[in-house]
């Protein structure tokens, strides 16, 4: 069996500190400075400028970013939803981000698995994790807007089910059998002897699952049946209620958790942290400090959505490359003897 690190070692240190990284689309079209010129120009709320995609995410990895995520928004819907997520289809965008990379870890957060054929997912899966020399975690969610569903032939209501059949059927796809022997999917009314397979295979022996929420199912079937529980923000109170729940769930056998969480860095590094919708508003003083208690709870990755800030991209990244990375480093980057000597201020 190779040595070579999976995507969730090369994301999770073990210092008890979260490693970070970064929600794509690296925009900052939610602030308020860039939402009054899109009203005067009449460009839709919720679609980012893509046009330095490429460049911001070879910015993020060069500056020692864990990993990028992006999201998976089948179609873009103004008038009940209003953001179109990260735009570019998934996979697509996910084989460029392999190209334009080289240590980041590439994540979805995440594919919205009920509307997509399992065994295609699969193969793209895999190829994306081939492709970054596997440095690809699939999130899967169940997905959570109605109007989608009956687009693409699927009941909403059953997208529970679906979902449970669909993650068995990617470990089907992905498992190395014995030469000869194909891949068996009694539901589906194929078996081995028929030798059909997906490829290629991950480089390791799956491609790590981070299950976003539920996903309609128990807590314990996703302890289960996910490396990674990839959860939404809370306040620290109820953030220990959850993580130590995870934790409880997987005491045999330990998960990390991740989760994202939007981020308005304030240019004042000593302005106080005060909640936002699924975040923070903070100077980078009190954002190491928050990030600190996240660890102490069992958080191993946050990833920062920077869409609310009014401040330029470039701005933001190289600040918290300056001021907090150093304080939270990935594994394989130098650790932090020096990290508590580090000026954040």
């Amino acid at each position: 069996m190779s040595s070579t690190p999976t995507a969730l070692e090369r994301l999770v240190g073990h210092s008890g500190l979260p490693t970070l990284g970064l929600e794509l689309p690296l925009d900052n079209d939610w602030g308020s400075t860039r939402l009054r010129a899109n009203q005067a120009t009449g460009r839709p709320f919720g679609v980012p400028d893509l046009t330095r995609h490429a460049e911001l995410a070879s910015l993020a990895d060069d500056l020692g970013f864990a990993g990028l995520w992006v999201r998976d928004v089948p179609l873009y819907d103004p008038e009940q939803f209003g953001d179109a997520g990260s735009v570019f289809e998934t996979f697509t965008h996910l084989g460029h981000l392999a190209a334009v990379t080289e240590r980041t870890v590439l994540g979805t957060g995440a594919v919205v698995l009920p509307l997509r054929q399992p065994l295609l997912v699969a193969k793209a899966a895999a190829t994306v994790d081939v492709l970054s020399g596997g440095r690809f975690i699939l999130g899967l969610a169940s997905g959570d807007r109605p109007v989608e569903y009956p687009l693409f032939g699927e009941d909403f209501q059953a997208r529970g089910a679906t979902f449970r059949k669909s993650v068995e059927i990617l470990r089907a796809a992905w498992a190395r059998r014995p030469s000869g022997e194909g891949i068996s999917l009694p539901e589906l009314g194929l078996g081995a002897d028929r030798n059909l397979e997906v490829l290629p295979k991950p480089t390791g022996p799956s491609v790590p699952i981070a299950i976003a929420g539920l996903a309609q199912q128990s807590a314990e079937w996703v302890a289960q049946n996910a490396d990674a529980s990839l959860n939404y923000p809370r306040p620290l109170g109820a953030l220990r209620l959850k993580t130590r729940e995870w934790q409880q769930l997987t005491a045999q056998a330990p998960k990390p958790y991740l989760t994202p969480m939007q981020l308005d860095l304030a240019k004042d590094p000593s302005v106080a942290a005060t909640a936002i919708r699924l975040g923070l508003r903070t100077g980078h003083v009190a954002l190491v400090d928050h990030l600190r208690e996240m660890g102490k709870l069992g958080v191993a990755h946050v990833s920062f959505n920077i869409r609310p800030s009014d401040r330029p991209v470039e701005e933001i990244l190289q600040e918290l490359a300056e001021m907090v990375l150093p304080h939270f480093p990935s594994p394989g980057t130098p650790t932090a003897a020096s990290a508590d000597t580090v000026a954040v201020s």
